[in-house]
């Protein structure tokens, strides 16, 4: 249950992103340091998106540990350094939580804020 809720979650941030202009490039991508739920450009942007659902806003706020933002980090360095055709200008690792009613929040640059 809590696999297919993380997937609807997903697809929820794919359909928030997508109306902000951004297009997908990976799901779910597997590096040999870690998975990035959702990779997403525009012109000027790549992001690695992490989404984070849970009951309410603020608990899924909190949801992101330590070491998971580590993880998520050198994943990201890992695709910056050997995808060069996902390359663009600026780079960015957000975080977006989602609450059980649908309602979704993005958090810029989520990491450099820990």
């Amino acid at each position: 249950m809590a696999y297919q809720s993380g997937k609807d979650a997903e697809e929820l941030a794919a359909n928030f992103l997508a109306k902000q202009g951004y297009s997908p490039l990976a799901r779910r991508l597997k590096t040999p340091c870690g998975e990035i739920d959702l990779l997403v450009a525009n012109d000027e942007w790549l992001l690695a998106i992490e989404v984070k659902q849970r009951t309410t806003l603020t608990e899924a706020r909190y949801a992101l540990s330590p070491r998971q933002s580590q993880r998520l980090l050198r994943a990201f360095s890992f695709i910056i350094d050997t995808r060069p055709d996902w390359q663009r200008p600026n780079t960015r690792l957000d975080v977006l939580v989602v609450n059980q009613t649908g309602t979704i929040e993005q958090i810029e640059d989520a990491l450099r804020l820990y």
